[in-house]
């Protein structure tokens, strides 16, 4: 009972918070950078090792300028998320161009369904919310429960907020086959680390050999989608642009892992272009291919 009290005390709070005006949640967004940079130095030392990994080409001063762009903006993807759970579709739309949605709706007209590819990069919430208002076909986001419930049930609150069907990720395959009668956009997050018992397949990402879930290469040859990146990028401050790159039409025609190692590939050359939009506090190599044996 004090459990659920102080759960819905807490998300009445947290929505509140998100009635208020981006113009004064980045004001926010300044004040949290100083606390959990200067303060709190969160997760520093991940955020360091990651960034000396993927890039010892880089100096050390390099690095450092990278890492404190990464932590400006990783309060400023706080905030915003924090506001998607009122936000109207007007404002998701403002906010979010897509300057080739009609490269779907031929996909769908041709009579294909088509699977989509984030990374953490950019604001992918926002991104998969505006995905979710473009076609009148079936909208699928593939997630990954979080461990806290309370959190979770956020999430899943904010990200079906336009009609979108939310799928857990262990369910994937068994959905999209109940949906084959159907035309969908099923969007992934491809870089996300897989559990020591999931891993596969490793492949070099950021100058690292990286545990990478094979699921979307699989979904995509089972049910023949149409592969497409889904690049999102910051335009500025509380702006993105999501473009969509085609990737393989005929996905069962591929070699194997021909289709991991590509969206892998194009998501490194987007985080190196501009690096302080990834997620680098994210703990994504744990594992090693050494640690398999």
């Amino acid at each position: 009972m004090i459990k659920h009290f102080f759960s819905v005390v807490t998300f009445g709070f947290f929505y509140l918070l998100s009635l208020l005006p981006f113009w004064l949640l980045y004001i926010m967004s300044d004040i949290i950078f100083v606390i959990i940079y200067y303060i709190f130095r969160y997760r520093r030392k991940v955020v360091d090792e990651n960034l000396f990994y993927a890039f010892p080409e880089k100096t050390e001063k390099e690095r450092a300028s990278i890492r404190i762009k990464y932590y400006r903006y990783l309060t400023d993807l706080i905030v915003e998320s924090l506001k998607l759970l009122t936000i109207s579709e007007a404002e998701v739309k403002k906010r979010v161009y897509v300057p080739n949605a009609e490269l779907i709706t031929d996909y769908f007209a041709g009579g294909q369904s088509v699977l989509g590819i984030l990374g953490h990069y950019g604001n992918w919430e926002m991104g998969a919310l505006r995905f979710s208002q473009l076609f009148a076909e079936r909208r699928v986001i593939v997630y990954k429960p979080l461990s806290n419930k309370f959190f979770d049930n956020i999430v899943i609150r904010m990200r079906s907020r336009f009609g979108a069907t939310l799928v857990e990720m262990k369910s994937t395959m068994r959905k999209l086959i109940s949906y084959k009668n159907e035309r969908t956009i099923t969007v992934l997050v491809g870089d996300q680390t897989p559990s020591k018992p999931e891993i596969k397949y490793f492949t070099n990402f950021l100058n690292q050999q990286t545990a990478v879930f094979l699921g979307v290469e699989k979904l995509a040859k089972l049910t023949n989608s149409v592969v497409v990146f889904c690049d999102v990028r910051r335009i500025r401050r509380g702006y993105y642009q999501c473009t969509f790159i085609p990737m393989f039409k005929n996905p069962k025609e591929t070699n194997t892992y021909e289709i991991t190692h590509a969206h892998v590939k194009y998501l490194e050359e987007v985080i190196k272009e501009k690096p302080e939009y990834w997620l680098w506090s994210h703990r994504r190599w744990k594992f090693k291919p050494e640690d398999m044996v």
